[in-house]
């Protein structure tokens, strides 16, 4: 708007002055024709069409502004976490029933989209994330580890009993399109179980980019 104020001061004084000159003009002479006096009409028609000129760059000022606003917020979200069942070098199950295995033990959570209260994590912005689970447990039991965006199951990590093998390790990874408020939890199997310290089963993910 400084833009087009500035512009209609120049022509008022402009049409000021032109007239300044027409009045001197006819004062000094009378007779002569005023063939230097601009024509108002033209003028007025002048002036519109650039003020609709300047308000169509102010528009697209504005809108150029809002993407620039838009990109430095999507710069500025970042969601990364990690986390730990802890536990204190104790089994975490077996349990009689499908449970959300809780990571208390927080890492990182850039962002507090992860929950070490609940285990669930809720993604902040729409957009593409990562997400690894690994676990480490005794070979006498069967591990299973769920992986669930909202109540749809997207990948697993397992190990069958044996009685050959005195550990188990295992670990899996995925690319998800999450919405506002989407869910994403791990959900161990019942009867599965996993070694709970600050350090062997993990469930980590982060951003990659908004949508």
């Amino acid at each position: 708007m400084n833009c087009a104020v500035l512009l209609f001061v120049l022509l008022s004084s402009s049409l000021i002055l032109a007239q300044d000159d027409g009045n001197a003009s006819v004062t000094e002479k009378p007779d002569e024709t005023r063939t230097c006096q601009p024509d108002m009409c033209d003028l007025l028609k002048a002036f519109g069409a650039m003020k609709e000129k300047i308000a169509v760059m102010e528009i697209r000022l504005e809108d150029s502004e809002n993407q620039i606003r838009d990109l430095r917020n999507k710069e500025r979200t970042k969601v990364i976490f990690s986390a730990a069942t802890g536990g204190g070098y104790n089994d975490i199950g077996p349990f009689n029933k499908n449970t959300t295995l809780i990571y208390r033990t927080v890492i990182t959570n850039i962002g507090d989209a992860y929950s070490p209260h609940t285990g669930v994590f809720v993604a902040p912005v729409a957009g593409v994330y990562y997400f690894t689970i690994f676990y480490h447990a005794q070979g006498l039991l069967h591990s299973r580890l769920w992986l669930f965006k909202n109540k749809q199951h997207m990948l697993t990590t397992n190990d069958h009993q044996t009685n050959a093998d005195g550990a188990d390790n295992g670990g899996n990874a995925v690319f998800m399109q999450l919405q506002l408020g989407d869910q994403v939890y791990v959900l161990m199997d019942k009867g599965s179980h996993v070694w709970g310290t600050d350090y062997h089963t993990t469930f980590s993910g982060f951003l990659v980019t908004q949508m």
